[in-house]
């Protein structure tokens, strides 16, 4: 027979894991691009177990931004950043600008990850993917599908003039993610930049290193060209439902007590017969 204290401190720890779940989904409510965690369990020998947290991956809703610059995705997909040491995270969280340099950041200085188009609006291969990772071209990342590298998102501003590239009077990023150049009032747009979107087979598997920053996984598969669409000026919300957090608190809280209980009746069963012994 299974030692009771056992399964009973085992159901417990796997109960506080999921109380210590939701206190974070709930604290951070209202913080954009937030994915919800998510708690399974299964049963084993001596007790319950949690398993490894998951996230979840419906979108949030839509929130106004500081600027152009911030991007909603609608649909799946993931952005692609690249940090000061060149590695490469997935997030949907949007909260871009354009830095000094006129380089597309986030709020920790990575670097938006896009590819270069031709006049036309097709995509440049800017480098040999080959030597991409081994320290051979730092500029490039492999952070898109397939076999082009992508490369940052750069809209020098000629301090003469105050253009974009020197002749642009704005930019405008279309649903597609298409960084057009605008000039002549409007009249004539040039395709600049394509941002980088990218969608997993299993994006619920992906692992988080860092605050809303992702890497793949085994069971999350590589990156794949997403079809979702790109939203200017807008922030998502966290994906988190008040509602199911406050319902989860009640079951952990009662899963507490009930385990709590089951220790403390199997202490009183232990030290009375002990005492018979004696």
């Amino acid at each position: 027979m299974n030692d009771p204290f056992i399964t009973a401190l085992n159901t417990q720890k796997a109960a506080l894991g999921w109380f210590n779940a939701i206190s974070e989904n709930m604290g951070q409510l209202y913080t954009p691009g937030y994915r919800e965690s998510v708690v399974t369990f299964a049963d084993f020998m001596n007790g319950v177990q949690m398993n490894d947290v998951g996230r979840k991956t419906e979108q949030g809703k839509a929130m106004p931004g500081k600027g152009p610059s911030n991007l909603f995705i609608e649909g799946d997909g993931y952005f692609v950043v690249r940090k000061k040491d060149g590695t490469v995270r997935y997030t949907r969280m949007g909260d871009f600008k354009f830095n000094a340099e006129g380089t597309l950041v986030n709020e920790e200085e990575s670097k938006v990850q896009g590819y270069l188009l031709g006049e036309d609006g097709q995509v440049i291969d800017t480098g040999d993917s080959a030597s991409v990772g081994a320290g051979n071209n730092p500029t490039h990342s492999q952070g898109g599908p397939g076999h082009i590298p992508t490369t940052e998102i750069n809209l020098w501003v000629d301090p003469s003039n105050g253009k974009f590239f020197g002749k642009y009077d704005e930019y405008k990023v279309r649903s597609d993610g298409v960084v057009v150049g605008v000039a002549n009032k409007g009249k004539d747009t040039t395709p600049l930049y394509k941002i980088a979107m990218v969608k997993f087979v299993n994006a619920g598997a992906l692992a988080q290193v860092e605050d809303m920053m992702f890497t793949p996984t085994k069971l999350s598969g590589e990156p794949m060209e997403s079809d979702g669409e790109i939203r200017s000026g807008l922030l998502e919300k966290s994906n988190v439902d008040l509602k199911d957090q406050v319902n989860y608190l009640r079951m952990a809280k009662l899963q507490l007590d009930v385990t709590a209980k089951l220790i403390s009746t199997n202490k009183t069963l232990l030290e009375e017969s002990l005492r018979l012994i004696q």
